[in-house]
């Protein structure tokens, strides 16, 4: 997601806002949130929707733990009251301006580094196919003691800071319909995964009136990711045993699985991006082609995602474990 949680950050506001804040958490008798409410959290930057699954008053200090909805539960975190805001429709345009400042901010610097690309069209087609075979292969980054961590925000910065509002939106309603309403995504899926990649290629090819070999080895790459990490970290509890029975023998999970699934391996890619081996020009240039991806997804997001999931199982989880 943003920067790290251990940076205090509130996204910057101004000092007399910060005290403010601050002010409400401490020697307050009554914690401004409770335990169930959905936040706007501070995270590096940017607001985030959230949960506030517990509280407690630590010296004084209320102290919220936020799960940040439709992200993995490793992100869940204790935060203070200045990194939190009630979810009302002024703060919510307030966390859209911040993405679309960032966004602003890519784009001017993106089109400075455009300067110093590489001379020749055949240097940058070696380029980006070496790179993305990189994706393909899973290689780990060789680091340097001390830059592991810088390294790891830099793999983060492109697809979090600019992944598209709307689909972060359909990641909250997936998450909601899947662990709090006990509901399923219908299996198989159509399309799938296989056929969603299949028409983004085809998509690239006429727009660029040519096969695109770096993005074709970019989508082989992310079907391999997405057959690999779904059993391991893309299902939550209740849809494992939906899994044991849909995908058997050979068949791979993105031939039966769709976009909801896949959505959720964007939001897993940074951190998977943090040990693949490129350098840092490379890896940006590689997640601005996972951004058009993003974006191929969204445009089509009424035709690839469902609106209605499936009861069937029964809401109360009784065949969901």
């Amino acid at each position: 997601m943003g920067s790290s949680s251990n940076t205090n950050t509130s996204g910057g506001g101004s000092d007399k806002e910060e005290k403010e804040d601050k002010g409400k958490g401490k020697d307050s008798s009554e914690p401004s949130f409770k335990e169930g409410d959905r936040v706007l959290a501070y995270h590096g930057p940017l607001l985030y929707e959230a949960k506030v699954q517990r509280i407690e008053n630590l010296e004084d200090e209320w102290r919220y733990f936020v799960h940040y909805l439709g992200w993995n539960k490793n992100w869940d975190e204790w935060v203070a009251n200045d990194r939190l805001l009630k979810l009302t429709d002024e703060n919510i345009r307030k966390q859209q301006e911040l993405e679309k400042n960032q966004v602003v901010d890519k784009t001017v610097k993106s089109g400075r580094s455009t300067q110093h690309k590489l001379k020749g069209a055949n240097a940058d087609a070696k380029a980006d196919k070496d790179d993305t075979k990189n994706l393909v292969k899973g290689k780990k980054r060789k680091t340097q003691p001390g830059t592991e961590e810088k390294e790891k925000r830099s793999s983060e910065s492109l697809l979090v800071s600019q992944f598209p509002l709307t689909l972060k939106k359909q990641l909250v309603d997936d998450w909601e319909n899947v662990t709090q309403l006990g509901k399923l995504v219908k299996l198989p899926r159509s399309p799938t995964v296989d056929d969603i990649l299949k028409r983004y290629l085809e998509h690239r090819a006429k727009k660029d009136n040519k096969i695109n070999d770096s993005y074709a080895e970019i989508l082989k790459g992310l079907r391999c990711y997405f057959d690999k990490a779904l059993p391991a970290m893309l299902l939550y509890k209740k849809e494992r045993d939906q899994y044991t029975e849909e995908v058997k023998g050979d068949i791979s999970p993105s031939t039966v699985y769709g976009a909801e699934h896949l959505l959720r391996l964007f939001v897993k890619l940074p951190e998977l991006l943090a040990f693949v081996n490129m350098e840092e020009d490379a890896l940006n240039k590689l997640q601005q082609k996972l951004l058009d991806i993003l974006k191929f997804l969204q445009k089509n997001q009424s035709t690839f995602f469902i609106s209605v999931y499936d009861d069937r199982k029964g809401a109360d989880g009784s065949k969901s474990k």
